[in-house]
C-alpha cells in the first residue's frame, strides 16, 4: 500500500514510514503545495496512494467518494 502525506503533516513522517518498509511520499515532494483539495485527491488517485491528512474537508464522502480513490485517512487528536 502506498501513502501520501498532506502538507499539514511533518515531512519526516514519510522517511519514518519508509524506514518501516512502507511506501510514504509527500505532497511537497510532488510540488503540490498549495494545490486545491481536488488536485491533491486526483494526484493520489493517479498514483494509487492513500492520502493521510489533518484536513477535515477530505472526510466529506460526497466531495471525495471513497470508492473513487485508494482512500483518505483523516487524523484527529
Amino acid at each position: 500500500m502506498k501513502f501520501k502525506l498532506d502538507e499539514n503533516l511533518d515531512v519526516r513522517l514519510a522517511a519514518a514510514m519508509r524506514e518501516k518498509g512502507l511506501d510514504g511520499d509527500t505532497v511537497l515532494s510532488e510540488a503540490l503545495s498549495g494545490a486545491s483539495d481536488e488536485g491533491i485527491f486526483n494526484a493520489c488517485k493517479k498514483t494509487d496512494r492513500v492520502l493521510i491528512t489533518l484536513d477535515l474537508d477530505f472526510a466529506n464522502p460526497f466531495r471525495f467518494p471513497p470508492k473513487s480513490a485508494p482512500g483518505n485517512l483523516v487524523l484527529r487528536s
